[in-house]
């Protein structure tokens, strides 16, 4: 039994239909002759017989289509259902119509319908039910509606009415309660795995930046030991000098980063000011590189912190990088106002970007030789805590196109 609950487990709803109608069509024909064979019941055989015929050859067309159709399978599962409503109806019709105990089975496709489809697709099967149900009763002989049967058959098509909709409505709102409630529950453990990954990244970061300062204050006795060296070469000391005073700035920048992620503050910049420092930025790491920048926002302000910088840098890193294995090196980096948003589009013109890089970044993108992996992981987690949104996209004429956004304020504080 278990195994049996377990191979049903693996199935996907069509073919967990498909098996559910294999199995009642088996039913349906040892019925049929039970009935006519046993209980000496004179059911027509001929036009019941056709109708499961055409159901098992449904059934198989079916199963051929679920291996080669791209069709959706919401899709899939609503003619599914609404087949199966068909034939029990057209089963019913030939063996006492509304009279039939067997009539209550209709509630079974509505009760799938309301578990598995949307809205509109379970009031679809419950609408067809029900019209399938009132044709039969409409139908009925009337040396069959004699004395109180015409209230009593009546009354099972209003209970019948009051179940399916009691199964489309109410069945139907706690299901999509709680696919929902689940979808939230696993969003809310990606975001904490992320956050794991991200805390461990951090911490990593954090002892590589201790184990440098004492390294990088003993370059610096070295680097002044060798000035006063008479045979060392004063252009060779000076550009160690900068160097290390650039390490060192960059050390500085870390811990006043760290300091600020951790107290939660923030400040008010405007864009302009901060496209200029992008810029400089640019200017000064890429020398090669050819940049365009395109300002159409200057009375924009946005709330950041120190790690707002660096989560750009990672993006034009990459841009950079991409840039530099195609012809036309050029970075194009435009500020603008959208929707209420401040948005820096950061354009190159490398390969772009592979689908399944994008499809990863999500959930922990792999580091490649494109440049897509760490880097912009916690660019984009950087973003999403300062409220931002990061947007990556491959350009119709070529290479790839990053797009961070920041909720603009109103204005600079005094």
């Amino acid at each position: 039994m278990i195994k049996l609950l377990s191979f049903f487990s693996r199935m996907s709803t069509v073919e967990l239909i498909m098996a559910l109608r294999g199995m009642s069509i088996i039913l349906q024909v040892f019925l049929l002759l039970f009935v006519n064979l046993a209980l000496n019941y004179q059911l027509p055989w001929l036009p019941m017989f056709i109708v499961i015929g055409v159901e098992l050859a449904f059934n198989i067309a079916s199963f051929v289509q679920t291996r080669t159709t791209s069709h959706s399978s919401k899709h899939l599962v609503l003619v599914q259902l609404l087949a199966d409503v068909m034939f029990l109806g057209c089963l019913l019709y030939f063996s006492g119509g509304a009279t039939n105990a067997f009539i209550s089975l209709f509630l079974v496709p509505i009760a799938i319908a309301a578990i598995t489809l949307p809205f509109l697709g379970c009031l679809a099967i419950s609408s067809c039910a029900i019209v399938i149900y009132s044709i039969l009763l409409w139908t009925m002989p009337m040396h069959v509606m004699h004395g109180n049967m015409e209230g009593h058959f009546i009354g099972m098509w209003l209970n019948f009415l009051f179940s399916a909709l009691v199964l489309s409505l109410v069945v139907g709102y706690l299901a999509r309660t709680i696919a929902g409630r689940e979808k939230t529950i696993a969003q809310y453990r990606e975001q904490q795995l992320k956050k794991e990954r991200i805390i461990a990244l951090g911490v990593a970061s954090a002892q590589v930046t201790h184990n440098l300062a004492t390294p990088l204050a003993t370059l610096q006795l070295l680097t002044e030991e060798l000035k006063e060296e008479a045979h060392v070469d004063p252009a060779l000391v000076a550009d160690i000098t900068q160097q290390v005073a650039r390490c060192s700035q960059s050390l500085r920048a870390f811990r006043a980063t760290s300091e600020q992620i951790k107290t939660n503050e923030k400040h008010t910049i405007a864009c302009t000011l901060l496209l200029k420092q992008i810029k400089s930025h640019c200017q000064l790491t890429y020398p090669n590189v050819s940049f365009q920048f395109i300002n159409n926002a200057e009375t924009a302000n946005i709330a950041i912190d120190g790690s707002f910088i660096p989560a750009v840098v990672n993006v034009i890193d990459n841009a950079v990088h991409a840039s530099q294995e195609s012809e036309h090196n050029v970075i194009e980096i435009e500020s603008s106002i959208k929707q209420h948003e401040w948005c820096l589009s950061i354009r190159d013109y490398g390969t772009g970007f592979i689908v399944e890089q994008l499809k990863e970044l999500g959930d922990f993108p792999q580091i490649s030789e494109h440049g897509l992996g760490v880097a912009i992981m916690l660019s984009n987690a950087s973003l999403e805590r300062l409220s931002g949104k990061l947007w990556l996209d491959n350009h119709q004429s070529g290479g790839a196109v990053v797009v961070i956004s920041m909720p603009l304020k109103e204005t600079l504080p005094p």
